[in-house]
């Protein structure tokens, strides 16, 4: 299959799931605005099952958060929940990472990360999110695809390394990514804008 037509395929699936999964409505039900991030919303989401929401109330409420994430526990299929209090830190969040498992038995991870209105990251991987979806063009799409398909099983490479990779690097297949890591290391991707 074609990787442009297995991305599309794949990406569908995930908004099936986050549909299915009423994850956002669950959230906002505490009053969070909730934003979708990441390769779903940049329409760069290749293989891995990976959903990014960033999840905005005017203070973070460790009641509310958790209380959210018992409503999900108790109605869906989730396998794992991982929690982390950032609440003290630079950060201002509350990190939720949830593994689903959706109805063709396939794992999916959610990653929801509950952040303090107006705190120093509020709408900043947004900011990244729209930069990128503005300057793909159809050939760096498809590079990128390309890459994120041949990164083997056993590697994490974070998609914004990627990104850095093509848009800065331009790099153009998995080894020349592999070699531009090595001299070109992404430090901070939160400062990063392609």
């Amino acid at each position: 299959m074609d990787i442009l037509e297995l991305a599309k395929k794949n990406q569908q699936a995930a908004w099936k799931v986050l549909e299915d999964t009423g994850i956002i409505p669950a959230w906002e039900r505490i009053r969070a605005t909730v934003h979708l991030v990441g390769s779903l919303q940049s329409g760069l989401l290749a293989k891995s099952k990976d959903i990014d929401l960033h999840i905005y109330t005017d203070k973070l409420d460790i009641t509310d958060s958790f209380s959210v994430m018992q409503g999900l526990a108790e109605r869906l299929p989730l396998k794992e929940i991982q929690y982390r209090n950032l609440i003290h830190t630079e950060e201002e969040c509350i990190e939720w990472h949830a593994l689903y498992e959706d109805k063709e038995m396939s794992t999916w991870k959610f990653d929801m990360i509950h952040i303090r209105k107006n705190s120093k990251y509020d709408g900043v991987v947004e900011r990244v999110t729209s930069a990128i979806r503005t300057r793909l063009t159809p050939e760096i799409r498809k590079t990128i695809l390309q890459i994120k398909f041949d990164v083997p099983e056993d590697i994490l490479v974070p998609g914004i390394e990627i990104y850095h990779a093509v848009f800065v690097g331009g790099v153009r297949n998995y080894e020349e990514l592999e070699r531009w890591r090595k001299t070109n290391p992404l430090t901070d991707s939160l400062e990063w804008l392609p």
